[in-house]
């Protein structure tokens, strides 16, 4: 299948730009950015994947191979029509758009990169029929210098082939299925991960102007001192050639929040003074959204790469001063202990998918302090990066997940594509201040076979990457199994753990509980026989890697749905055992109930709105015993809107865990986690509540006088 060949082909140049900055595009005295967003001609790969191959769309218009119809780009192309075909469609489809590139870029010597925010999930990109371009993993940048294959001052036609096909060997994993419909046989995708694989060209495509020697990379890592002088170390790789006799030089300019030059001082470690230390006194360093009065305060190195005979380089990086530290037991921020108060999210939305939307994004922002959060993972899969530019302004704390889910089936050759998302994914937000952590998995098959040394890997690279920030995944695989059952007839029924974890120790079991049934059955006859069985196997091999422990668990939905009762002594209890065995800082990155939004049950009952807040507080009860136990930073609920999955009878319409809906709009449960997460602020930062998490129901301090 032309698809599956697809991703090798790209897997073998995946890294090949693995050793460039991929700095994002910003305007500037010396560069010019432009947006090639908008509606871009599209059509599917039919009748078969290889169809655009054999027919060399890429050597010409795409509106002359066929159909084409207008799609909007950045955005998913699953639902934008009401287009089954177009929704469930699963290979290749086809994008092509036409530009003008300016005379004036040629004239001014300019090198001009062509750069993809997100393609999904894998893609090759051809620039006036010269193939440019390979990538594979969605949710990541990538981009080419394309200035030898531009024609000045004339149109260029760029076209994009994407595949949106999960095999065992992606990152994230999914399998092709062959089934039989009533016109012939057809090839569905099916995966494990509870969401929609949406597809396309999910993030802005920009052509970006740089002088012919540039700034690639730049590196930073902040400090401070004790008399409040902030330190920034810096490091800035350039790129392009020098000439014989030609000489460099870098200049740093560090500019507050309002773009006013700051005081300040430069040691350089180098004559061209590409790397050295900058030192601000009275520096104001970077906090967390509600642990300061002034949260997310961002400082400006404005970097002024100058050459003998060419053109200066100017770029912009925004910069926070803070620092990450860790213990057996605590996570602190600028020296002081910070408890994650936050959800699980996803990049989703009615119409454009996992589209980039600043309209959107804003209303998430607002709703996120709204609630009284300071943080997120960003579940299952790197956020567009203008949306942690929101994160870094406005002081929200970041668990930066690369696209790693449910992954199983170790191999060298997943290895290396997990690895390499790592890469990307570091290189990109390396230098934001509201990364805190680097999450390498969500709910991986951790438990199985070669998981130790994998993961092992894959948690020393991402240290050989950056030593600053803990390392941490969100894990499932603690299995605990507390059942009473009544045996009167032999022989009789097995235990049984699901995901068949250690099956060979659950069979010894059955094998003696069974002998030791026969026998008192051989005393007495007339009786039934009945055994409390309480079972905890602990079968993850990662926990042992990581710096700090995250864990999924849902007691009272997936577990005894219901009932909770049970939830509070659940997960004081796991997440007690959690940090015993690794004696690391523990969070819970994933809990909750689906609830249809309207839907009220009095007394609670599953879906409804009530039994969704009746859930949190049970949790919020076992949250607070352990924040007295001194090692427990933090909760996250699953999920902070509804979101789209595949199509299942276990789901209406999606995943309805949001505690806002798919349209951003409160449930009842948003309102409580309102009020738990502002008293949490209130508590442990000493935040102000707003006046408006609780409304007014009567004046305590009148007096009501009753006469009769």
């Amino acid at each position: 299948m032309w698809c599956a060949s697809l991703i090798v082909c790209v897997s073998a140049l995946v890294t090949c730009a693995s050793t460039a900055g991929i700095l994002y595009p910003r305007e500037s005295e010396s560069r010019e950015v432009k947006s090639l967003d908008g509606m871009w001609n599209f059509r599917l790969s039919l009748p078969d994947s290889l169809v655009g191959f054999k027919e060399r769309w890429y050597m010409k218009d795409l509106s002359k191979t066929g159909p084409v119809i207008q799609m909007p780009v950045p955005s998913s192309y699953n639902d934008v029509m009401v287009d089954k075909n177009i929704r469930d469609h699963v290979g290749l489809v086809w994008y092509d758009k036409s530009f003008f590139a300016p005379e004036s870029w040629r004239q001014q010597g300019y090198r001009v990169c062509l750069r993809f925010g997100s393609v999904n999930y894998a893609a090759q990109v051809w620039v006036n029929t010269h193939l440019v371009l390979n990538h594979e993993i969605g949710h990541l940048p990538f981009q080419r210098d394309i200035t030898a294959n531009l024609k000045f001052g004339r149109l260029n036609r760029i076209t994009v082939a994407v595949d949106n096909v999960l095999l065992a060997t992606t990152v994230p994993q999914g399998s092709l299925q062959n089934i039989s419909t009533n016109t012939g046989p057809k090839t569905i995708q099916t995966y494990t991960f509870d969401f929609f694989n949406y597809a396309g060209i999910h993030r802005s495509v920009f052509l970006y102007t740089t002088p012919i020697v540039y700034i690639d990379d730049v590196d930073v890592t902040t400090n401070f001192t004790e008399d409040g002088v902030g330190i920034i170390n810096y490091k800035v790789q350039y790129g392009g050639s020098l000439s014989s006799g030609e000489t460099l030089n870098c200049s740093i300019t560090v500019l507050n929040n309002e773009n006013v030059r700051e005081k300040f001082t430069v040691i350089t470690n180098d004559e061209e003074g590409l790397s050295g230390i900058i030192k601000i006194e009275n520096a104001k360093l970077w906090w967390p959204y509600l642990m300061h009065e002034e949260p997310g305060y961002m400082y400006t190195l404005e970097i002024r790469l100058s050459t003998t005979w060419n053109v200066d380089d100017i770029y912009r990086l925004p910069v926070g001063i803070r620092t990450i530290k860790w213990t057996n037991t605590a996570f602190l921020i600028n020296n002081k202990p910070a408890y994650l108060r936050g959800f699980g999210r996803h990049e989703d939305s009615d119409i454009r998918g996992k589209g980039m939307d600043y309209a959107l994004v804003t209303r998430d922002y607002d709703l996120i302090k709204w609630i009284g959060a300071n943080s997120y993972r960003t579940s299952h899969y790197p956020y567009a990066e203008e949306i942690m530019d929101f994160a870094d302004r406005h002081g929200i704390m970041i668990v930066d997940e690369c696209p790693s889910v449910d992954t199983d089936n170790f191999s060298d050759k997943l290895l290396k594509k997990h690895t390499t998302s790592l890469a990307e994914l570091i290189k990109r937000d390396k230098n934001r201040p509201s990364v805190i952590m680097w999450s390498i998995a969500n709910e991986p098959r951790s438990d199985h076979k070669d998981a130790d040394s994998y993961f092992k890997y894959v948690v020393g690279f991402v240290k050989s990457k950056d030593k600053t920030r803990p390392v941490t995944a969100a894990l499932n695989k603690w299995y605990s199994i507390d059942r009473a059952v009544k045996y009167t007839h032999l022989p009789f029924g097995e235990l049984r753990c699901k995901n068949n974890a250690n099956t060979h120790f659950l069979s010894i079991c059955t094998f003696v509980y069974r002998s030791v049934a026969i026998f008192v059955k051989t005393l007495d006859g007339s009786r039934p026989i009945t055994a409390a069985i309480a079972v905890q196997l602990d079968t993850d091999q990662l926990g042992q890697h990581l710096d700090i422990i995250g864990f999924n668990r849902y007691n009272g939905w997936y577990s005894l749905p219901g009932h909770t009762e049970i939830i509070k002594s659940r997960i004081e209890d796991e997440a007690a055992k959690w940090h015993a065995k690794h004696n690391k800082p523990v969070f819970m990155t994933e809990y909750g109930a689906d609830s249809y939004a309207g839907l009220h049950v009095s007394p609670s009952f599953v879906w409804s709105e009530e039994y969704q807040v009746e859930l949190m507080s049970e949790h919020f009860k076992a949250f607070d015993i352990l924040r007295t136990k001194n090692f427990f930073i933090g909760e996250m609920i699953w999920n902070f809107a509804d979101f789209k999955t595949e199509q299942s009878v276990t789901r209406v319409g999606g995943n309805k865990k949001g505690v806002f809906t798919r349209q951003r709009e409160p449930k009842s449960s948003a309102h409580h986690l309102r009020k738990r997460y502002w008293a949490l602020a209130n508590h442990l930062d000493g935040a102000q509540v707003p006046c408006t998490v609780q409304s007014y129901v009567i004046d305590s301090y009148g007096q009501n006088n009753v006469e009769l």
